[in-house]
């Protein structure tokens, strides 16, 4: 069997933490997913960091897979004589989380499987180890409104099925989820156990979504605080005022104070997204001094007497 270096596959090192060998294998497995990707022998490449990742995000597989040393990728290899008495499957009960076992090459099953090789069947003894089912990660926006309350989904998405001959095909399915209330722009929610079936004992995958808010046409979304631009006229920013403006989903009276700048951030506490752990960010509206676009002659007779008797210039900074 031929040699795999799976700290090259996942492009890091071989002291990289188990934090920077998730990192690696999310992106790659992004980059060339088979439903996403349009890059030549991207289905191919997806096995292969998906093997790279299920040997290294295992400290007990990633340590018997190190005892081996560093050999050329591709070089012809074989376990050491002592392999299976220290580190083989019949010593060790090995959980695999990929449901693409059929996938895995002959050097992987040379190491974990007992032997197996790329044409022996995927389905492996319950006595070496069980299958978890695979991860699934798809994107979904929702509206501002369903942020704000929660909300239910169904989606349909085609996943992998190890067929009984071992093989994989890709069945279409409907897979409902609930999105709490306070699921933000950016957020990546797991929703435990919408994955792949597990099996032989395995635990069921678990499903990602990537969500994003779609953009709204008042609001503006920074993490759970919600922005919105509030016009007000002249003489309401110099007198001050009382505004009604809309949070959302309720009606709420905003004081502006007198002397009010365009530009100024007005905060009202708690009436942003709800928080997952209780709470809510903020509304804030930022002021933005609106002047007619037209005047009656009144109007025109009242902005002539105010300028005639203001002594307020805005440009003394510039002389």
């Amino acid at each position: 069997m031929k040699y795999k270096d799976y700290y090259q596959i996942l492009g890091i090192s071989r002291n990289a933490t188990q934090d920077e060998v998730k990192k690696a294998y999310r992106k790659l497995a992004r980059q060339y997913h088979p439903d996403i990707s349009k890059e030549s022998g991207a289905e191919a490449k997806f096995k292969e960091i998906g093997e790279a990742n299920e040997v290294l995000k295992d400290p007990e597989k990633r340590k018997a897979y190190d005892q081996l040393g560093s050999y050329q990728p591709g070089q012809e290899f074989r376990p050491p004589p002592d392999w299976e008495e220290s580190f083989g499957p019949g010593t060790r009960y090995y959980e695999f989380s990929g449901g693409d076992l059929g996938g895995f090459s002959d050097f992987f099953f040379g190491l974990f499987g007992s032997g197996m090789g790329r044409q022996a069947s995927a389905r492996p003894s319950r006595a070496h180890f069980s299958i978890n089912g695979q991860d699934f990660e798809t994107n979904i926006q929702i509206y501002l409104e369903e942020a704000y309350r929660g909300t239910m989904r169904t989606m349909q998405m085609e996943v992998p099925e190890i067929t009984p001959d071992g093989g994989i095909k890709r069945t279409p399915k409907n897979i409902t989820v609930r999105i709490p209330k306070g699921a933000t722009d950016g957020q990546r929610l797991r929703v435990k156990g919408k994955g792949g079936k597990g099996l032989h004992g395995g635990h069921d995958g678990d499903l990602y979504l990537n969500i994003s808010i779609k953009p709204h046409h008042t609001f503006r979304v920074n993490g759970h605080d919600l922005y919105v631009t509030l016009p007000v006229t002249p003489w309401e920013a110099a007198l001050g005022a009382k505004i009604e403006i809309l949070a959302v989903e309720q009606k709420i009276l905003l004081t502006i104070k007198p002397g009010a700048q365009s530009g100024q951030k007005l905060r009202i506490a708690g009436k942003g997204l709800p928080k997952p752990k209780g709470g809510s960010g903020d509304l804030y509206a930022v002021l933005q001094i609106a002047n007619p676009s037209t005047l009656t002659a009144t109007e025109k007779s009242l902005y002539e007497t105010l300028a005639k008797n203001s002594s307020f210039n805005p440009r003394t900074s510039l002389k």
